[in-house]
């Protein structure tokens, strides 16, 4: 396999875990304003999955299985992290797991950038597409770093010890 398949293969093992995260992140905060929000962007990732697996066939590169499960693999796995929680989600959950959606993001949007820079060179990419995708990424990085954001203080505060008076 080529370097630009090898490049794209590790691409699309990184979208597959993306869009499972994102998916999951939803289901499992199903009817907050969370959920509102990850819906439609888990929608939009799984498009730009899509997106790169159409182009992968347009430059004849062939997916590569293990890479996928891979992917899948690792975004499962990363559900077993200790969060100081058995039973249910800490409240930590989405902050770390909105961190890992826009670090694939960082990840997507060097992605069409590189496609984005090769289209000059070869026909077989429309650069026109490329900027739509890297666009939308970074609207979703955007996305992604407000909804962390509004989780810092409620989540890492600390609760305040209680008063000597309360006791």
């Amino acid at each position: 396999m080529n370097l630009l398949g090898i490049y794209l293969n590790d691409h699309l093992a990184a979208a597959t875990g993306g869009v499972e995260r994102a998916r999951h992140m939803a289901r499992s905060s199903a009817g907050t304003e969370l959920a509102t929000a990850l819906e439609p962007l888990a929608a939009e990732l799984a498009e730009d999955r899509a997106a790169l697996l159409a182009l992968m066939r347009r430059l004849d590169v062939p997916v590569r299985p293990y890479k996928v499960y891979a992917g899948r693999l690792a975004e499962r796995v990363g559900r077993l992290k200790g969060n100081g929680r058995i039973v249910r989600r800490s409240p930590l959950s989405p902050l770390v797991e909105l961190e890992a959606l826009r670090l694939e993001a960082e990840g997507r949007a060097a992605l069409w950038q590189t496609l984005r820079d090769l289209a000059d060179r070869d026909e077989r990419l429309d650069p026109d597409h490329l900027d739509h995708l890297l666009e939308r990424t970074r609207r979703q990085q955007g996305a992604l770093e407000e909804l962390r954001r509004r989780r810092i203080v409620p989540v890492l505060t600390p609760e305040p010890a209680p008063s000597p008076a309360s006791r």
